[in-house]
This record gives C-alpha cells, sequence and structure tokens, in this order.
C-alpha cells in the first residue's frame, strides 16, 4: 500500500508541477491517464503477472510511459523513486540493480540538463536509488523471513498434529498389550493353578469310584474337600491378582516343602524336596513365577509321568535360584517338543510352554531334558539381580 500511494503522490506532483510550468497539455493529460491505468491495471492483475513471469514486462511498459512523461515535462523525473521500488518487487535482484542503474542513467541526464550542479545531479538520485533499492530489499527479505517463519510454524503445527496420533497410537497400543499380558498372565495363573486343581479333584474322584473300603472315601473325600477349598481360595486371589496364598506367611522353600508333601499324600508317589543354599528374599514375582513352575511340573509328573518317585531341589548360588524337578516316569520326546510348533492347550505342551514363557519375562529360563522310557527333568532358574533379589543368610520370616 505504501508504494502504491507513493507513486499516486509522485505522479500528482509531477502533474502539478507540469501545468504550472506551462506542459503541453495535449500530451501531458493522455499520457498521465495512460500511465495510471496502465499502473492500476498491473496492481489488480500483479498476482497473475508475477505467476506468469510478466512482472518485468508489465514494468518496462510503465518505464516508457513514464520516458514520455519526462520528455513532455522534466518535473516528473522523480517518479523514478517508485519504479526502483518495484523493480526489486518484480524482477530478480540483480537484475533489478541493473534497471536502476540504468533509470538513475536517465534521472542523472535530466538534471545534467536542466542545469542542475553536476554534484548534486549525481549524488542526490543516487542515493536516492541506493535508498529505494535497501528499502525494498530490506521489505523483501522481512516478507521472505515471515512466509519462511509461517511455514515453519506450519510444519511445528503438523508435526505437533502427527505426534499427537503417535501418541494416541502407543497409549492405544501399550493399552493393548497390558492387556494382552494380563490374559496371558492370567491364563499362566489359571493353568498353574484351578486347572491343576480341577485335575487333582478330578483324580481323586475316580480313585474313590475303585475303592469299596468306607475309611478310604472318607480319606479321598477329605482330600477332595481340601483341595477344592485350596482353589476357591486361589481362584479369588487370582482374580484379585494377588500374591498365591502358598506364600503369604512364609517363604518359598515352605510353600515348595508344603505342595511336595501334599502330593505325597494325595498320590502316593515318592516326593521329596531339599532347599540346598542360603534361604533369600526373593521379588514376589519370582516367587510367584518357582512356585507355579512347581505346581504345574508336579501335575504333570501326577497326570502323566506315571512315576513313582519325583525329586524337588531348591538351589541357590550366588547370581541366580534354581528349581529342579526330577521324577522317574515314563518321560517323553523332549527334542521332539522343543522343536514342535506351540500346541492349542487343548493337545497339550501348553503348561510346560507357560513355565517357560513366566520366567523368561523374568530373565530366566526353563531346561527341559526327558526322553521316552528315562524320566523327566525340568529345570528352571532365575537370576537374583533381577527385581532386585537380595541374599539372606538366615531363614525368612
Amino acid at each position: 500500500m505504501g508504494r502504491h500511494t507513493l507513486f499516486a503522490l509522485l505522479l500528482v506532483i509531477g502533474l502539478v508541477r507540469a501545468v504550472g510550468s506551462g506542459a503541453d497539455l495535449r500530451w501531458l493529460v493522455p499520457l498521465v491517464l495512460a500511465t495510471a491505468t496502465w499502473y492500476v491495471v498491473g496492481t489488480a492483475w500483479r498476482a497473475t503477472f508475477v505467476t506468469a513471469g510478466a512482472g518485468p514486462w508489465w514494468l518496462l511498459g510503465l518505464t516508457l510511459l513514464w520516458g514520455g512523461l519526462v520528455v513532455v515535462s522534466p518535473d516528473f523525473v522523480w517518479v523514478a523513486f517508485a519504479l526502483w521500488l518495484l523493480s526489486v518487487h518484480l524482477m530478480a535482484f540483480p537484475l533489478a540493480v541493473v534497471y536502476s542503474v540504468l533509470v538513475l542513467a536517465v534521472v542523472i541526464g535530466v538534471q545534467v540538463e536542466l542545469g542542475t550542479h553536476p554534484a548534486g545531479a549525481i549524488l542526490g538520485p543516487s542515493i536516492g536509488c541506493l535508498v529505494a533499492l535497501a528499502a525494498s530489499r530490506g521489505e523483501q527479505l522481512l516478507a521472505q523471513e515471515a512466509v519462511e517463519r509461517q511455514q515453519l510454524v506450519d510444519r511445528l503445527v503438523a508435526t505437533q498434529e502427527e505426534m499427537v496420533v503417535l501418541h494416541d497410537d502407543l497409549t492405544r497400543t501399550q493399552r493393548e498389550s497390558g492387556a494382552l499380558a494380563e490374559r496371558t498372565r492370567l491364563s499362566r495363573d489359571i493353568h498353574d493353578t484351578l486347572a491343576q486343581g480341577f485335575s487333582s479333584i478330578l483324580l481323586l474322584a475316580r480313585a474313590g469310584a475303585q475303592r469299596d473300603d468306607l475309611a478310604q472315601l472318607h480319606t479321598l473325600l477329605r482330600q477332595i474337600e481340601e483341595t477344592a477349598g485350596e482353589n476357591l481360595e486361589e481362584s479369588r486371589r487370582v482374580v484379585n491378582a494377588l500374591t498365591p496364598a502358598a506364600l503369604e506367611g512364609s517363604g518359598l522353600s515352605a510353600a515348595l516343602s508344603r505342595l511336595v508333601a501334599s502330593m505325597s499324600g494325595e498320590t502316593g508317589i515318592v516326593a521329596d524336596f531339599t532347599a540346598d543354599g542360603p534361604e533369600v528374599h526373593l521379588a514376589t514375582a519370582q516367587e510367584v513365577a518357582l512356585l507355579r513352575v512347581a505346581q504345574s511340573a508336579l501335575a504333570n509328573v501326577r497326570q502323566h509321568s506315571g512315576a513313582n518317585r519325583v525329586m524337588v531341589t531348591l538351589t541357590t548360588a550366588p547370581d541366580q535360584v534354581r528349581l529342579d524337578v526330577a521324577d522317574d516316569g515314563a518321560g517323553f520326546d523332549a527334542a521332539g517338543w522343543e522343536s514342535a510348533v506351540p500346541l492349542p492347550a487343548a493337545r497339550g505342551g501348553y503348561g510346560l510352554r507357560s513355565m517357560r514363557e513366566r520366567l523368561r519375562d523374568l530373565g530366566g529360563d526353563l531346561v527341559v531334558e526327558s526322553a521316552p522310557g528315562d524320566g523327566t527333568v525340568l529345570g528352571a532358574h532365575l537370576p537374583l539381580t533381577v527385581a532386585g533379589a537380595t541374599q539372606e543368610s538366615g531363614r525368612r520370616g
């Protein structure tokens, strides 16, 4: 807007001075009107001209009209200041400098012809040209900086929106991952506790169906009642994601000892438990994992091995705790099981895979050694450094 006002003001001043100096109106008025019209049309269509690359040609036409006005009256010579301002916006800067020098030469020539002192004729227009170029270039650079700043802001806003979308996706993924992990944990707990408990009840019931002795039946019924009660309590704790009842008020060794004694009493299988090494304080997740492994392993011995004897050993080393469950049963093809694709729970193999996944989640692992007719050894180990386990020499209270 400032450039347009300046051009109009310089054109009006030149017109007034030209009329006052007696310029030929027959040429003056048509040229002024043509110049004003050309300028207005170019201003209105400037975006189209610039896009089409016609800006310099429009400026050339305006310059020729200005030259005609200068021929009619030298009073229009200072309209050149507006032309210098326009050149930077319509041409590449080097070309605008060349154009401005040519226009400056015309202005200086007119001033010399009018009798102006040579110093004033050169210095005045030159300073005016430099000021116009500097001001216009500065305005152009500021406009470019503003455009770049706006583009940067737009990119930042777009990036922020993308980050919001990514954050929402990440939150949803974490939520889904958490839900899947929780379902997996519950699946393991149900398999290692409730499913094994129901299996024990089923085996006891089947054993009772083959006995006629009333005292033995009462014993079996009492065992069924105790097993059902323990599993009912365990089911409540699984649902509430609390510590297994077997671990409350005692350490892992005591819980394993009771588990082994219970199995021996219910099945008649000779079962022994040995604790090798000092008692340690384990993280709750570690104790739960080892207890679940023992429960699931003993349930497999009871249901599938046909073993007469089973040994459960808890060994504490400086850097890890190890649980071994060994039986003298029928065994199975451990190498084939390791290489097989994970099977659905209904077809078997879920318990061993569940044990291994539970241990690996805590930085440990499960080793299975078995062959048909040679019994089975399960070795579960967890590092003592995981989850902040600390060693003690005394018993855990």
